[in-house]
């Protein structure tokens, strides 16, 4: 179960060091919990872990495809290992050895890809992964995770210590909004319902629940009722849950810091229209590059913003109506 705050505020602990703390919490207790860096120990905030567990922690260097490797390989000797570089490098770059030496080969690899979408800010275009969820999306029995604040990636790097499977976390490595109460638990492949919601659905994940949550208020004001659904896993993606918003709301927006071909919004359009077919409006980036900015800059710029998904959620419901 789970539980919403009521006042949302920026987390002052980055979501780098709730991956460093919890992954040293849980190595404490499993031998053979371990940590793959591709020459990023700093800016992944993994320094304390490497110098705790230093056997157990592995600097694979600027290779990330060796690392995906290393950390199949690992797998196939009962070790239980966590890959992380920046999500451009942690998806694209290492889409083959994902697919053949993690997923192909049935291992238990967890790969977190750092710095999604709009939050790589001047680290510029070629960091900024518009596409790590689309580009494995198509991946066989893989799972795709984007949690969007502290307690939530805590809890579910609890759950990965114990599962089977190869995970792919798209996750923020600096401050994040606290959505979620401490204590509060969270079921892979189930979308949680923050607001409650008979007009329209926004379904949404990362940094854009935020959004959608301001968004709901928002319409709230134009007599909206906006539902409003943290579906963090994308993959499996939680049909029954689409297919119960469809038949109460009729309207859904999807809201994603992501290229919205291959993304979320196609994920739930494939799963909304083999269940209960609804209009659906997409809020994500519309097929583009990135670019250097300020995180705000950039989501006024590919129109990932509060405002945007009230647009989006009216354009919704006039076309059910």
């Amino acid at each position: 179960m789970f539980t919403v705050h009521e006042l949302f505020e920026k987390n002052p602990k980055m979501m780098r060091e709730t991956y460093c703390e919890t992954l040293i919490d849980l190595a404490l207790s499993n031998e053979n919990i371990m940590a793959l860096d591709a020459d990023l120990v700093s800016s992944s905030g993994m320094k304390p872990f490497f110098q705790r567990f230093p056997d157990r922690a592995i600097n694979c260097g600027v290779a990330e495809a060796n690392m995906i490797g290393i950390a199949a390989g690992l797998s196939a000797m009962g070790k239980i290992p966590f890959a992380h570089s920046f999500g451009c490098f942690a998806s694209r770059r290492v889409c083959d050895q994902i697919m053949i030496s993690a997923a192909y080969a049935q291992q238990n690899v967890r790969i977190v890809g750092t710095d999604p979408g709009v939050t790589a800010a001047y680290n510029g275009g070629t960091h900024m992964p518009f596409e790590d969820m689309g580009v494995l999306r198509s991946i066989p029995d893989i799972f795709l995770i984007e949690p969007c604040d502290n307690v939530i990636l805590e809890d579910l790097l609890r759950q990965l210590a114990k599962l089977k499977g190869v995970y792919y976390i798209r996750m923020a490595r600096k401050n994040a909004v606290s959505i979620y109460k401490e204590g509060s638990n969270f079921h892979i492949g189930r979308g949680n319902t923050l607001v409650d919601g008979n007009d329209v659905t926004i379904f949404a994940s990362g940094i854009m629940v935020y959004e959608a949550l301001k968004a709901s208020s928002i319409l709230q004001t134009d007599k909206i009722s906006a539902r409003v659904v943290d579906m963090f896993t994308w993959k499996p993606i939680d049909t029954e849950l689409i297919d119960n918003c469809a038949r109460i709301t009729g309207a859904f927006v999807t809201a994603e810091n992501h290229n919205v071909v291959g993304g979320l919004g196609s994920a739930i359009a494939e799963a909304a229209s083999a269940v209960r077919p609804v209009p659906i409006e997409m809020v994500g980036v519309k097929d583009r590059f990135g670019q250097v900015g300020t995180e705000d800059w950039l989501k006024t710029e590919y129109e990932l913003t509060a405002s945007d998904i009230v647009a989006a959620a009216k354009r919704a419901i006039e076309r059910k109506q």
